[in-house]
Formats: structure tokens, C-alpha cells, sequence
């Protein structure tokens, strides 16, 4: 396949964008991670923060990636390699004080740190603005090698469902389940392999009879199991206190360490600095209108996760849970709800509840590896087969990895020794040092470097001249006048020097976003704490 825009396979239509888009933002974060948080931070005062931190971060910057993967038709590395293939005194100056960090770094004996630093050093001096791109297809290669366990794990527990072996009366019994399952490498391993070759499978039939396929059937089969189970969770006795819990504000509640960890939750849930917006944004033709495509992708993100809430949230008070019961609240509290709801079918809730899960995190999947794919193709001019094979191979390597290092080192000891002596790593596993590497240092890096390189390299001017192509001076309209509903009145004033939608867009990508990232990236690494 030829990476032109006059060849490169191209989405059957805007629905198809919008679904696979969507699906890949809508994982396991949206159904697993905001429900638990969203519990932690005081319910529907979290939730408000949250929905604001969204437009302000997450909107603008999958904008960005959307257009820069549309205006390159390239993978996240082709993507900065074509419109900035040099290095530049920028870059330079950058790689330079990377390597002076890493020099000291070794110096005090911080070998792992060391080493990632002259790794960015290299890739500065070498690819110039693409190592931001070349973040993008490492991130989600790493993140995909632990992804898949948590994808086994609600794959085996549909299985576990549908075959009536969640009756469990205790939150005690749910855990040892949970303990005797992901601590048995032979088991927890198949169940990660059959994620990850389920992920390749789809991909391996390309965008639209593979991805887009897919997601047309997948996404409407996800809203109609939350409606579902929703139904079932409203009609609980007491279970009007979980939605009140989720909806009615108590900022008293609220904490800044919440406000903190809403902001990083409303970029990591939109699937943003991973590449798989650019990715998926190059397959887009210049027809589309992407101020519409992102708004339709970001309300329905937000959407399935407010709906995650209430299907469990309501079930949970009603059966007298904790709703503070964090990262354990899905694979260890939900059992045990459905299985208390009494009606002698807790089985059929359980299943269709991981059954959910299962389907979030499989159109995340999809477009981890997609990414990876997609670079292979374009830069090293891999046939989309061989990539599949290729990338699904050496991501289910690292998958078995995490699957049987998960709560401790003890079954891969040597791994855990160069870890030791790396990074005098505090991690628990390999599981858990995928995870923080990635979700607290590369995910932030690479949505940092995309709002600068659009707003400060490429340009706003020339990210606008792109959207504008399928936006029918979309950008062009004053905020205000489309606020009253006056977009297409002759006589509104459609001045440029007016707050238009392009100005606000270009103010938020260069400064606003910017800074959300880096006080996210602080917090994430533990250096900014109220």
C-alpha cells in the first residue's frame, strides 16, 4: 500500500470516522477507571470538572491530531516528518540539553533515567521534530503490551459469567476469585493472547472492511448493553442515591488533588497523544468537516462514560457497596452487586456487564495496534499483512510479560533485577512499570509536543487552512454569532479580527492546552501536590 493520499485507503464515510474515532477513545478508561475516580472525588462535583477539562484540553488538541493526520495522510512519524523533515536549531538546542540531563543523570547514578534521556537526545538530534511523532508509535506498542491483560481479564470474566461462576456473596470471595485467576500465568496468559489476536484479526482487513466494520457493529452493540443494564440499575430500591451521587454536585467533596486528577483523566480518555487520533484522521478525506467529526467523537466519550455511571453507581448504593472502592470496583464489587440483586439471574447482569468491558477495551486495542501498523506501512513500506503479524507478534511477547508479572516480580526475577538496577523501580511488576511509564511520561510528552508543533511550528494559520477544507469556513464563524444561533444569517458579522471559532481554537492549542498538559504531566509524576 502506498502511503499518497491518491491511494491510501480512506473511511467508507463520516459515521464510519466518528464510530472507529470514538471507539478507540471510549476504553476501558471510560467504564473501568471514571466510574471508580468519579467515586473517589465526590461524584457529581468531579463529573463537572471533568466535562470542563475537556473542552478545555481534550477537544482542542483532537482537533489537532486529526488535522495534522489528515493534512499528512501519514502515520504519527511520516505525519511531523513531512511537514518539518530537518532537524532545526530548536530541535538541536533541545537534544543538547537532553543529553547534558542524561550526562548528569549517570553521573549520580540514575541509570535508567540516564538512558531514556540520551534515547531522547538521540531522537532530537536525528529526527528533529518527528521524535515527537516516533513517541506516538512507541506509546501505544507500550501501552498495548499491558492493555491486553486487563483485556483478557474481562474477556474471561464474560466467560466466567455466562457459565454462572460469578455467584459470589462476598467481597472476600470476589477477591480471591479475582487473586486465583490473574495469578495463574497459564490461564491469564491465554486469556491476553486471545485479546490481542482478536485485535489483530480486525485490523487485519484494513480500515473500512476491518476497523470501520467493525466499529459500525461493535459501538451500537456497547450502547445498547449500557442501556440495559442502566434499565436494570435504575429500578433497584435505593438506587436513586447513586444517581444523586453521580449528578448532584458536593464541591465540599472536591479537592484540588480531584480538580488535578480530572484534568489528566479528560486527556488520557480521548485516547490523545498516543497517535491513534493522527492515525485515524489520515484515513479521512479533506470532504470531512472536522470541528463536526471531533465534536460527535468527544459527546460520545463523554457520553458512554456518564452512562458507565449510572448503570453502576445506582446498583451499587442500592446494594449497599462502597462506591469508593476504586481500581476493585469493577472485577471485585460488580459480582458481588449483580449477584445481590435477587432475581436469580445476577449471572446475566455479570455477563453483560464484562461483556461491555470486554467490547471497550477491544476498540481500544484496535487502534493501539493500528498505529504501530500503520507506521510499518508508511515508513518501511510493510505489505498490511506482514505488519499485522509482525506488530501482534511482538505485542503479545511484552503482553505475556505483564500477564505473569502482575502484583509481583517473582516468576521473571531477571527482569525485575535490570529494573533494579535501572531505576531502583518501586513498581510492583512489569505490569504496573508499563503503566506508569506510559500513562504519566510518554502519554503527556506527546501531547504536549503536539499542541507546540501545531501551534508553534506548523502553525495555527496552516492547521486552519486544513480544517477549513471540509468546514465550510466553519472556522470562520463568530463564537457569539453561533452561540445565538446566527451562523447562516447573511447579515452576522463574520469579521476575522472577531472571536471566531479558528481564533479560539489557535489561543487554546498554543497556550491554554500547553499548560494543562504540564501541570497534568507534574502531577502524574508526583512533583506538583496540594
Amino acid at each position: 500500500m502506498k502511503n499518497d493520499s491518491t491511494t491510501r485507503e480512506h473511511w467508507g464515510g463520516s459515521l464510519g470516522f466518528v464510530l472507529a474515532a470514538a471507539g478507540s477513545a471510549i476504553g476501558l478508561g471510560n467504564i473501568w477507571k471514571f466510574p471508580y475516580i468519579t467515586g473517589m472525588n465526590g461524584g457529581g462535583a468531579f463529573v463537572l470538572v471533568y466535562l470542563f477539562c475537556i473542552i478545555l484540553i481534550g477537544l482542542p488538541i483532537m482537533i489537532c491530531e486529526i488535522t495534522l493526520g489528515r493534512k499528512t495522510q501519514k502515520n504519527p512519524l511520516g505525519a511531523f516528518l513531512a511537514i518539518a523533515p530537518h532537524g532545526t536549531s530548536t530541535t538541536r538546542s533541545i537534544g543538547s540539553v537532553f543529553l547534558l540531563i542524561a550526562l548528569g543523570l549517570l553521573c549520580f547514578g540514575k541509570f535508567g533515567l540516564g538512558l531514556i534521556f540520551g534515547v531522547l537526545a538521540a531522537f532530537a538530534f536525528y529526527f528533529g521534530w518527528g521524535s515527537i511523532g516516533l513517541v506516538g508509535v512507541l506509546t501505544p506498542f507500550v501501552i498495548m503490551s499491558y492493555y491486553g491483560t486487563v483485556g483478557g481479564w474481562t474477556f474471561a470474566y464474560f466467560i466466567k459469567g455466562i457459565t454462572q461462576q460469578l455467584n459470589i456473596s462476598s467481597t472476600v470471595e470476589a477477591q480471591n476469585i479475582f487473586n486465583s485467576f490473574a495469578l495463574n500465568p497459564f490461564v491469564a496468559v491465554f486469556y491476553q493472547l486471545m485479546f490481542t489476536l482478536l485485535c489483530g484479526f480486525v485490523v487485519w482487513f484494513g480500515i473500512k472492511n476491518g476497523i470501520e466494520l467493525a466499529s459500525k457493529f461493535l459501538l451500537p452493540l456497547l450502547l445498547l448493553l449500557l442501556i440495559l443494564l442502566i434499565m436494570r440499575s435504575l429500578t433497584l430500591p435505593g438506587a436513586a442515591a447513586g444517581v444523586r451521587f453521580l449528578l448532584s454536585p458536593d464541591f465540599g467533596k472536591l479537592t484540588s488533588e480531584g480538580v488535578l486528577i480530572a484534568l489528566g483523566h479528560a486527556f488520557f480518555s480521548l485516547s490523545l497523544g498516543m497517535g491513534a487520533m493522527l492515525t485515524y484522521g489520515s484515513y479521512l478525506d479533506s470532504s470531512k468537516n472536522i470541528y463536526i467529526a471531533s465534536l460527535n467523537i468527544v459527546f460520545l466519550d463523554t457520553l458512554i462514560a456518564l452512562m458507565a455511571g449510572l448503570a453502576i453507581f445506582p446498583a451499587v448504593f442500592a446494594m449497599q457497596m462502597n462506591p469508593e472502592a476504586g481500581p476493585g470496583l469493577v472485577f471485585q464489587i460488580m459480582p458481588v452487586t449483580f449477584n445481590a440483586i435477587g432475581d436469580n439471574v445476577g449471572w446475566l447482569w455479570s455477563s453483560l456487564f464484562f461483556l461491555l468491558l470486554f467490547i471497550a477495551a477491544l476498540t481500544s486495542g484496535i487502534s493501539l495496534l493500528e498505529v504501530c501498523i500503520s507506521c510499518l506501512i508508511d515508513e518501511f513500506h510493510f505489505k498490511r499483512h506482514s505488519a499485522v503479524f509482525g506488530v501482534t507478534l511482538l505485542v503479545s511477547i511484552m503482553g505475556v510479560l505483564s500477564t505473569i508479572s502482575v502484583f509481583d516480580w517473582e516468576k521473571i526475577p531477571w527482569l525485575e533485577k535490570i529494573f533494579l538496577f535501572l531505576f531502583n523501580s518501586t513498581d510492583a511488576s512489569f505490569f504496573d512499570a508499563a503503566d506508569n511509564f506510559s500513562c504519566n511520561y510518554l502519554l503527556p510528552l506527546g501531547g504536549l509536543g503536539i499542541s507546540l508543533f501545531v501551534g508553534w511550528v506548523w502553525g495555527t494559520r496552516y492547521a486552519i487552512d486544513e480544517i477549513r477544507k471540509g468546514g465550510e469556513q466553519f472556522s470562520d464563524v463568530n463564537f457569539f454569532t453561533l452561540l445565538a444561533g446566527l451562523k447562516d444569517d447573511p447579515n452576522a458579522t463574520r469579521d476575522s479580527h472577531s472571536l471566531t471559532l479558528g481564533v479560539i481554537l489557535g489561543i487554546f492549542i498554543r497556550f491554554l492546552s500547553p499548560i494543562c498538559i504540564i501541570i497534568t504531566f507534574l502531577h502524574s509524576i508526583g512533583w506538583l501536590k496540594f
